[in-house]
């Protein structure tokens, strides 16, 4: 099995904040329920604001070097990982669900966020250390959108 890059991991990362805005920018403005439709464009936002801390880490990711040295066991998980998830394919906008109730976005996105969580904390075993504490900002964030999802959906209107 080749190895993979910390490139192509940052550029996963940037599939990943690039489906999420879309998704919640497409849905903002779609429900009856103006908390989410703000809460929804807000995240839009926030998602925009990581892709753009991820595309700058990709710059610097040709001075990384490779990741050859993780056992190819932990490898194969990774990509497995990545294999099973829409948001990393090419075309994500074609996976995203185009009509939803509003239940139905909000569990939609909370999937979303903590697929994010797990992917994030796995992305921090192959970037310099230099860069985990922003990689584990973006991680608190994404934890605090999948709480404020839960939130909602506990109470939309």
């Amino acid at each position: 099995m080749a190895s993979i890059t910390v490139g192509e991991i940052l550029r996963f990362a940037v599939r990943m904040e690039k489906s999420g805005e879309k998704f919640y920018r497409d849905f903002a403005g779609i429900s009856s329920s103006a908390k989410v439709n703000d809460l929804f464009l807000r995240l839009a936002f926030e998602e925009a604001a990581h892709k753009k801390i991820f595309e700058g880490l990709v710059e610097k990711a040709d001075s990384y070097g490779d990741s050859g040295g993780y056992p190819s066991e932990y490898l194969e998980y990774f990509y497995n990982y990545v294999d099973n998830k829409d948001f990393f394919k090419e075309g994500v906008e074609t996976s995203l669900p185009k009509s939803l109730d509003t239940q139905s976005a909000l569990d939609f996105a909370l999937k979303m966020e903590l697929d994010s969580v797990v992917f994030y904390r796995e992305m921090k075993t192959f970037v310099p250390v230099e860069d985990n504490k922003t990689i584990e900002a973006i991680i608190n964030e994404e934890w605090r959108h999948f709480s404020q999802l839960s939130e909602l959906k506990k109470n939309p209107d």
